[in-house]
């Protein structure tokens, strides 16, 4: 039962991160990976979110592993920033890693604030 939620989770939060990036890209240009930031971080709040409040172990894997699982991607996050690199754009692929990373972290931190506030 399980595996079946973190599938359906999956399957609403991998069309909202292509989606997201599409539209984020469109609106903002491809120069930078903002639609890929944009979806990180948001990720890292909601699962801040979840972690921090006392959901069940079912709708946690759900909105937690599946939904947080597919809308976030470590995978795209880096080879973005390899490919920033390798274009001879290293201090801009600097400042997406630091970025992305101390505001997933601070998003997160945020999240399980937020949540344990209520």
């Amino acid at each position: 039962m399980t595996a079946l939620l973190v599938a359906l989770g999956a399957a609403v939060g991998a069309p909202l991160r292509y989606l997201t990036d599409r539209y984020v890209q469109a609106r903002y240009g491809a120069g930078f990976p903002w639609g890929t930031l944009a979806v990180n971080v948001t990720g890292s709040l909601i699962l801040g979110l979840v972690l921090g409040m006392p959901l069940s172990p079912r709708l946690a894997a759900l909105v937690g592993t599946g939904f947080c699982g597919a809308l976030t991607t470590y995978s795209t996050f880096s080879w973005e920033a390899l490919t920033l690199a390798r274009r001879g754009r290293q201090a801009t692929a600097l400042a997406y890693v630091l970025i992305s990373v101390l505001a997933g972290l601070g998003a997160a931190t945020l999240g399980a604030i937020t949540a344990r506030a209520f």
